[in-house]
């Protein structure tokens, strides 16, 4: 081998160093740069995946949430339906009471409202055919009754004490200007119950507005009640 010959096998050799040296180099970048990229795809897929999960639990605690709202209307919508069905009964059984037991708890009623004992009573066309005198008479001797003067009792329980005692009571609730309850000549459209009238004055005895306001004063005791 000669001078030139060997200068070139040592070029050649050099060039093939370092050829080794640059792909080697190369090759470590290459591999560096991979495990970054590959670690940061990892962590952009646990990012990823940490966001579908945290997306998903928020997403079933909206559902959740949502299934209890609904729940709770429900439940809410079918206690108030059990309680409207509680007042519709009771309206009922007024409604649909022995005719001596109405008129009874009518009078009463009427007493109990009455302010000057002259109102007129209304009532609507049903009751004021079938019932409306008997409620005035009975509504007036319960007045009389209230201010009558008391007699011994002795003279109470003969015969002519218990005229005398019906003559004294009528006078003395004449005098006293009660116990002159009348019949209104005209009708309500209520479904039972009264109206007391003393000229532009109204006392509002319907069972409707009478079951309205009690509800509206015991619906937490009926609901107690009906669900404990």
């Amino acid at each position: 081998m000669n001078g030139i010959e060997k200068i070139t096998a040592r070029i050649q050799q050099d060039a093939s160093a370092e050829i080794d040296g640059i792909r080697q180099e190369a090759e470590a970048q290459a591999a560096q740069i991979r495990e970054k990229y590959e670690a940061q795809a990892r962590t952009e897929a646990e990012k990823a995946a940490e966001s579908c999960k945290q997306a998903a639990q928020q997403r079933l605690e909206r559902l959740e949430g949502a299934a209890e709202m609904e729940a709770k209307t429900k439940l809410l919508a079918a206690k108030q339906a059990c309680i409207d069905e509680a007042f519709a009964k009771a309206k009922e059984q007024l409604l649909t009471m022995p005719e001596a037991d109405y008129v009874e708890l009518l009078a009463k009623l009427a007493v109990r409202s009455a302010v000057t004992g002259q109102e007129e009573l209304v009532f609507n066309d049903r009751d004021r055919a079938a019932v409306g005198s008997k409620v005035v008479a009975r509504a007036n001797q319960l007045l009389a009754q209230a201010v009558a003067p008391n007699l011994p009792a002795e003279l109470k329980e003969s015969k002519a004490g218990s005229i005398l005692t019906k003559v004294v009571t009528g006078a003395n609730a004449l005098l006293q200007g009660t116990a002159m309850l009348t019949l209104a000549a005209d009708t309500a459209d209520i479904e039972g119950g009264l109206i007391l009238r003393d000229g532009q004055v109204e006392v509002n005895c319907a069972f409707e507005t009478q079951l309205r306001l009690l509800r509206e004063s015991l619906a937490g005791q009926v609901a107690q009640i009906l669900f404990g």
